[in-house]
């Protein structure tokens, strides 16, 4: 089924040197901004997704353009889709790592985007950060912050995935448009 599995708690292989990564420079405002979604294979990911861009709408005037959704939740998504992603929107919102799989791609997902110059937004549940945070180092960006909800999103009906949704918005508004990466202590 999957060719390689990685985990990232495991860290990097000896003589691995991590660059810090250039995250994008976020909007002032979301006002008018084409947005994306990016979604994995797990349940109510794309619905979540969904909900989210919808209230993202409606909220803080922003145009859903795209809606995509990745075929695995342990890879990033196929360079086809990043560079669509990368061509018509302006930000992206992507998840829902709801395992430690598709946590860590999601972040994963959430680098590229933002090496790309696209401000992105990772939602992933709350039993996952172990594994969200051990990707964002791995990957050269220690203190990369996301998006959390609380754990499991699969099992939620359409109300509680919609509930669960609005709720993460005001988390989601708050990394479009502040710095992506906590302070270095």
């Amino acid at each position: 089924m999957f060719e390689n599995i990685v985990d990232p708690t495991v860290g990097p292989g000896a003589g691995a040197q991590r660059r810090p990564v250039a995250l994008a420079d976020r909007p002032a405002s979301l006002r008018g901004l084409r947005l994306g979604l990016l979604a994995n294979t797990k349940r109510n990911a794309e619905q979540f997704l969904a909900d989210v861009g919808t209230v993202l709408a409606g909220d803080y005037g922003m145009r859903v353009v795209l809606a995509r959704k990745k075929p695995n939740i342990v890879e990033t998504a196929p360079e086809p889709i990043m560079a669509e992603l990368g061509e018509q929107c302006d930000v992206v919102v992507t998840g829902v790592g709801d395992c430690g799989s598709c946590s860590a791609s999601a972040v994963a997902d959430g680098l590229l985007l933002e090496q790309a110059g696209i401000p992105a937004v990772v939602i992933c549940s709350d039993a996952f950060t172990v594994s969200a945070d051990a990707m964002a180092y791995l990957r050269g960006a220690a203190g990369y912050r996301y998006v959390t909800t609380p754990h499991p999103v699969a099992n939620l009906t359409p109300e509680g995935v919609q509930s669960r949704a609005a709720a993460a918005v005001p988390a989601i508004v708050a990394l479009l448009t502040e710095p992506a990466m906590a302070a270095s202590a």
